[in-house]
Formats: structure tokens, sequence, C-alpha cells
């Protein structure tokens, strides 16, 4: 009837409503604004990875540092024990001599001004970068493709080197790289859902570590402000900072002072 209701303001399809009801149970299975300890949010994020593919775990962080500052920069790397459970590409900048051996340690792109142009063209076939010291200048050409994407070769994380062998084996073994955003945030993959839960702890206990190792000396107050653990479709989970890892258990303190 005209002025009526329009039919399709009330229509679910069948899949809708399941889909719906399915969200609502999952939704109620965990209280709201709670923080977990390490070991459970795991295990709670495992259970609300329900894709149909194996998916990434990642943990984000919001650190009490003001990264605008210089001297309050967040960066560095963490070798994740149990790596990250996929196959890494390594793009290597090499010539002569390094580029041979960059060929024989396994990397997938060797290369100088011909790999800069393959960049310049599109190819980003790759989840590293490193480069030999000599090559620097080459790979400031394609600076504003790689430095977006946080693949710029850096001293400071190993990626601009002459162990052209050891650099490879890092980046395929599991090392990651985090940085700090404008806001004071970063987060870096941390595994699979597919790992098991002792795993998943290592490598997450391993990357915050190394997080509280490159805590600048300027930095004052609380340094671990919030983090979250969340699988690439699933829920996100915050943790307590106020537990380990985020803080070390009175025991190993105190042992220190005492060792001191």
């Amino acid at each position: 009837a005209i002025g009526g209701p329009c039919p399709l303001a009330t229509f679910q399809p069948q899949s809708y409503r399941s889909f719906s009801s399915k969200v609502v149970t999952r939704k109620s299975k965990v209280p709201q604004a709670v923080t977990y300890e390490l070991t459970e949010a795991v295990k709670l994020m495992k259970a609300f990875a329900t894709a149909r593919f194996d998916e990434s775990v990642e943990v984000a962080m919001k650190l009490g540092v003001d990264p605008r500052k210089p001297n309050q920069m967040v960066r560095g790397l963490a070798e994740l024990p149990h790596g990250l459970g996929k196959t890494v590409r390594v793009a290597v900048f090499a010539k002569g001599p390094k580029a041979a051996e960059a060929e024989a340690a396994g990397a997938d792109l060797v290369g100088a001004e011909d790999l800069a142009e393959k960049i310049q063209n599109g190819l980003l076939d790759f989840d590293r970068v490193i480069a030999t010291p000599d090559c620097m200048g080459i790979v400031g050409k394609v600076a504003r493709i790689l430095g977006p994407r946080g693949m710029m070769p850096n001293p400071k994380m190993g990626t601009i080197t002459m162990d052209i062998e050891a650099g490879i084996q890092a980046c395929k073994q599991g090392q990651v790289s985090f940085k700090t955003d404008r806001a004071g945030a970063m987060s870096s993959p941390v595994g699979k859902v597919s790992f098991d839960d002792r795993k998943l702890v290592e490598n997450i206990t391993q990357l915050i570590e190394d997080v509280e190792r490159a805590k600048p000396p300027s930095a004052v107050g609380t340094y671990f402000v919030k983090a979250f653990i969340s699988s690439t479709m699933g829920k996100g989970f915050r943790l307590n900072t106020k537990l380990p890892p985020f803080i070390k258990p009175k025991s190993t303190r105190s042992s220190a002072k005492s060792a001191e």
C-alpha cells in the first residue's frame, strides 16, 4: 500500500540473521573493558579467530613517549624465537662479491640500479630490504616508496650492513622491526593462530622485552600505557600491563638488586 512500510526495511536474509546471532553469541562470551594476563588473552584471542584461513596474530602497544621529540623515538628489532610462521622475502641492494654472497645466502631479489628501477616500476614482492653502505645512494632513489612501508634500510635496524649473510638469515628466521608512530603507538606481528599457546606467549614476551630495552632514557612515567592482542579478523583483547612480561617479577628484581 502507498505510504506503508517498505518491505525491504524489515527483510533480513537467513544468512544475515544467522551471522548476527553468531556475533552476539561470540560477544557475550567475554566481558568488555577488561584486561587480561598474557596467557589468558592468547587463549581468548584464539577462541575468537574463526576465519577460514590461518590468521596472523598482532600485538599493538601505546607507549608513554613523545615521538615528536627526537630523543623519545622508540625503534628496534625483535628476534622472535619461533618466527612468524610465514616465508619472508628479502630484497638486497649490493654489488659484486656482496651481490653473489646475497644470492648464496638465499636473498629473493638482488641488485643495485636495476633493482631500484624495478621498484620504481611497481615491483614490491618482498617484505624486508637490506643494503650495503655503498648502495645507499641507489636506495635513496626509492626512499619515497620504501619509507612509508617501513622497509627503508637503517643501520640501527641492522639492515645497512656488510654482513649480508647474517642479515638475510635474521630476516628469514623471524626478525621483526618495531617503531612508534606520531602518537607513540606501534604494532608488530608475532605469529599465527595455528601456533600453540606457548610459542605465541614466548614470541610476545620477546617482543615486549626488546621494546623495553629500546626505552629512551628521557622517557618518564608509565612506559607501557596500553597493549592489545588480536588476530587478523578477530576481536582484540587488552593486556594487563601491570603483570609480566610488561614488568619483571619481584623475585627477578630483588635478585638483580642483591647482585648489585
